[in-house]
């Protein structure tokens, strides 16, 4: 079952020096590995605003299309 989070609940971007509303949750290490930013917080998961996540979509688009083509 998932976990719902309470409607007045606001949850910040994990990227340091950003105060936006995070939207998505991925992993600490993918993350690391391709957004040149330092982040906050602990575990393995991270949270990212909309902003960070359409620079991490952009970072691992390339990758991606490698992966889903078998090279």
């Amino acid at each position: 079952m998932a976990r719902e989070r309470k409607s007045d609940e606001i949850i910040i971007c994990e990227v340091s020096n950003c105060d936006n509303e995070s939207t998505r949750s991925l992993s600490r290490k993918k993350v690391d590995k391709e957004l040149n930013h330092s982040l906050t917080g602990s575990g393995s998961k991270v949270k990212i605003c909309k902003e960070h996540y359409k620079e991490f979509k952009k970072a691992t688009k390339k990758e991606k299309k490698l992966d889903s083509l078998g090279w």
